[in-house]
Formats: C-alpha cells, sequence, structure tokens
C-alpha cells in the first residue's frame, strides 16, 4: 500500500513537472526571440547609424534586404510561438496569419542568405532566363505555402506546441535546399572569395545548418531565430560594418598617396600612379563583363587589384637619381639597374604588407609589382614569363603602364599622340600584351581617352 502511494505521489510529481515546463517553456521560446530581435535591430540602427554619421555610400543591398527580411522573419517567428500556445485563447484568423507571415519569412530568410551568397561568390545570372530560373520557385514556395496552410496540424508536444502539415514541410524541405545551395556557392568559390571572409561567411553559414538541423530533429523547440541572428550579427562584424568600410577607403587613399610620393622621385607629372589605376580598373571590368577571366575576376579580386596597382612602381625608390631622371636613353648598364627596381618592389611589398591578413592583396601587389614587365612572348624581366605564366593582375598593369608611360611626357622625351599610342598597343598583341587584354583595351578606346582627358584637365 505504501508502494503505491510512493508510486502515486511520484506521478503526481511528474505531472505537475511536466504542467510547469508546458508553462514556463513557451514562454522561455518566446523571449529567445524576443532576445534576438532585439540583437537585429540593434545592429541595423547601427549600421544605418554609422553610415549617416561617417557620410559613407555604400552598395549593399542584398545585406540591408536581409536586415529587413531578418526583423520580419524573428516578428512573426515569435508571434507564431505565443498563438500556438495560446490556441484555446487566440482567435484562429491570427494564429493563421501568424504562421503564414512565418513561413514566408522563413523562406524569404534563407533565400536572402542565398542571394548574399551568390553576390559575395559573384555568381548572379545575368540573363533573363536564369533570374527567372533563380527567382521562380522561391515565388511558387511561397505561393505553395500560403495554399496549404489551412491544412495545417497544431500538435501538442511534451514541451510546447508545434505546427505541422504539408505548408511547413515544403518550407523546411526548400529552406534546406537553399542552405545546400549556399553551402554548394561557398564551396565553389571558396579559393575567389577574401580570406577574412571565408572563415565568417563559413562559419556562420555552418551555425545556421546547424540550427536548422535542430529544429527538423526536434520540432517543438522554437530556436529558429538563433539562426538569422548570428548570421546578420557575423555578417555585420566582419564585412558589412560601414566603419570597417571607411577603413578600407582611408588605406587606398595612403597607399594612393605614398606611391605619388615614390613616383615623384622620376620627375613625372604626377598623375601616373592615378591615371594607371584608374585603366586598371576599366580594362579589368571590361574583361569582366566580356565574360573573360570571369571565375578569377571577382569583385574582391578587383577591389585588391585597383588598391595594388598604384604600387606597381614601388621598387623606383632604390633606383639612383642619377638614373631616374636621366635626360637621356639609358645605355645597357643603367637600364639593368632600372631593371632592378621590379624584383626591389616585390621585396618591399613583402617586407611591408607581410603581416596583412588578407592574402590575396598581398599577392596581387606582390605579382603587379614584380611582373608588370614580363611579356607575352617571353622576352620581359625580371624573369622571363611567357604568355599564361604571367599572373592576369600584372598583364593587366603592363597594358595600364605603358599606355600611360608613352602618352605622357617624361624628361628623356615628349608625349607621343594618342592615336599612336593605341597603335604600339595594337602592334604589341601576342608579343608584348596578353591578345584578349589588348581587343578589350582598344575596344575602351572611348572610356581611356575620357580618363586621359578629365585627369589632364584635373592636373
Amino acid at each position: 500500500m505504501q508502494f503505491s502511494q510512493d508510486l502515486s505521489a511520484i506521478n503526481l510529481d511528474n505531472t505537475v513537472i511536466l504542467e510547469y515546463i508546458r508553462q514556463e517553456v513557451p514562454m522561455q521560446h518566446f523571449l529567445l526571440q524576443l532576445a534576438c530581435l532585439v540583437v537585429v535591430l540593434y545592429v541595423a540602427i547601427s549600421y544605418n547609424g554609422e553610415k549617416k554619421r561617417q557620410k559613407i555610400h555604400i552598395e549593399s543591398k542584398w545585406f540591408e534586404l536581409l536586415l529587413t527580411v531578418s526583423v520580419f522573419s524573428i516578428i512573426f517567428d515569435g508571434l507564431s510561438a505565443y498563438t500556438v500556445n495560446n490556441l484555446d485563447s487566440v482567435p484562429a484568423w491570427l494564429n493563421t496569419v501568424a504562421h503564414i507571415g512565418y513561413l514566408i519569412g522563413l523562406e524569404a530568410l534563407i533565400f536572402i542568405m542565398f542571394l548574399y551568397m551568390l553576390h559575395i561568390t559573384d555568381s548572379f545570372p545575368r540573363h533573363w532566363w536564369s533570374k527567372l530560373l533563380l527567382y521562380g520557385p522561391f515565388a511558387l514556395v511561397c505561393i505553395l505555402g500560403v495554399a496549404f496552410i489551412g491544412e495545417t496540424e497544431y500538435r501538442v508536444g511534451t514541451l510546447s506546441n508545434y505546427a505541422m502539415g504539408v505548408s511547413v514541410y515544403i518550407c523546411f524541405i526548400t529552406a534546406g535546399l537553399y542552405l545546400l545551395f549556399s553551402l554548394y556557392k561557398f564551396v565553389q568559390g571558396w579559393k575567389y572569395i577574401e580570406k577574412k571572409k571565408r572563415y565568417s561567411i563559413g562559419l556562420f553559414i555552418g551555425a545556421v545548418i546547424v540550427v536548422t538541423g535542430i529544429k527538423a530533429v526536434y520540432t517543438e523547440l522554437l530556436i529558429t531565430a538563433i539562426a538569422p541572428t548570428l548570421f546578420v550579427l557575423g555578417i555585420y562584424i566582419n564585412q558589412e560594418n560601414p566603419i570597417l568600410k571607411e577603413l578600407g577607403n582611408y588605406q587606398s587613399e595612403m597607399i594612393m598617396g605614398f606611391a605619388t610620393l615614390v613616383e615623384s622621385r622620376d620627375d613625372s607629372t604626377g598623375g601616373h600612379v592615378r591615371r594607371t589605376s584608374q585603366y586598371v580598373e576599366l580594362l579589368t571590368w571590361g574583361l569582366r563583363n566580356k565574360g573573360y577571366y570571369r571565375e578569377l575576376l571577382t569583385k574582391d579580386y578587383i577591389h585588391n587589384l585597383i588598391m595594388a596597382a598604384p604600387m606597381h612602381d614601388i621598387g623606383k625608390i632604390s633606383v639612383p637619381d642619377d638614373i631616374l631622371q636621366k635626360p637621356d636613353k639609358l645605355d645597357d648598364e643603367e637600364f639593368e639597374k632600372m631593371k632592378k627596381h621590379a624584383p626591389s618592389g616585390s621585396k618591399i611589398i613583402q617586407d611591408t604588407f607581410g603581416h596583412l591578413s588578407d592574402e590575396q592583396y598581398k599577392d596581387i601587389a606582390y605579382q603587379v609589382t614584380r611582373y608588370h614587365h614580363e611579356k607575352w612572348n617571353g622576352k620581359g624581366y625580371p624573369e622571363g614569363l611567357k604568355g599564361e605564366e604571367i599572373p592576369l593582375c600584372a598583364r593587366i598593369m603592363a597594358i595600364a603602364d605603358v599606355f600611360d608611360a608613352i602618352s605622357e611626357k617624361r624628361c628623356y622625351r615628349d608625349a607621343l599622340p594618342l592615336d599612336e599610342c593605341f597603335k604600339i598597343i595594337e602592334e604589341g598583341r601576342g608579343t608584348s600584351f596578353d591578345p584578349i587584354l589588348v581587343d578589350v583595351f582598344l575596344e575602351l578606346r572611348p572610356q581611356v581617352e575620357e580618363i586621359y582627358k578629365d585627369i589632364k584637365h584635373a592636373e
């Protein structure tokens, strides 16, 4: 008899505990989602505040859209968590609206994450039909989710109530597929993504996948809001903070100023590094837009090349003034000394920028500095590289450097007419320069002339 009484007491205690858990857990879920919302709102306010304070114009539409959708998603996530656990007191229409908003918000959130990955890896489709294939499935899933919301089942779990049914399955399955696509694009574009971005994106995609996986196994755990919060916070801290981008602009100006200071020793007009940087930018984007070297020419690569271009002649700091400023043609011995500026410059890059964490920038700066005098036919210096043995960034720099050198007055000669300058570049096709780069450069002649005229006018 005593045993039966004890057993009844235990069962009673378990019932009380479970009832307490069922009352407490939904509130904890709600508080978790509220905390996530506060974090995302803080990021949004900080992001916009820093943009206005620093007066920074930043093209980050996908991150801004991600912020907006995250707020929307978390709000409806929290609302649906409340309504599903208060079915006896909440109007049915409100519960339905909350779950429609939750499912569409979750789907949109994962889809925007996928679009952000396409943005980071420069993988956005260019043709209308490929864009239709990209956006069409998302729109269809949203329509189907709303259409089948009436078949949603609201189940009573051990810890909390939760929703299942056709709409939920459609949302979770497609969200999982988009996450896998995001992971695939990340892995595919790994080597073309800046090192600092690799780790941040990889870490937070991994976190989102883990949270989603836990939610799929333990359906009662209403923890979906953690995923966008981790992703948004990580991306903001490591990539999209306006202050970091402004510091990048300061770095660019410092590099340009240092390069201009070095350049001023050879009695040039003072605009060589700025002109060549603009020619490099024009040619690089021209190549990318025409589909050449597209895998390599990511936005990060182009940005780093433009940043590195002013440093291409930094090795001239080691060349004696009597050679650098000689008003006549250099003799063989003097020219051999002049040629040393390329390897000297690459050593300066190694010594000066070796501590930087951005491996891609260091590599490009080194290659541009060391190899921009190599020729397509293998008769350049310092190593006599041939064809595609020469890094692409150096081949681009070579055309920009030569064109500007012959189009400007130097201490040993007058500037050549632009027609003759373009003719020299054309004649160097397949001998001095990469044929593809020459063809694109000549096609861009109107823009090249515009850059030349604008900078000359500014001087």
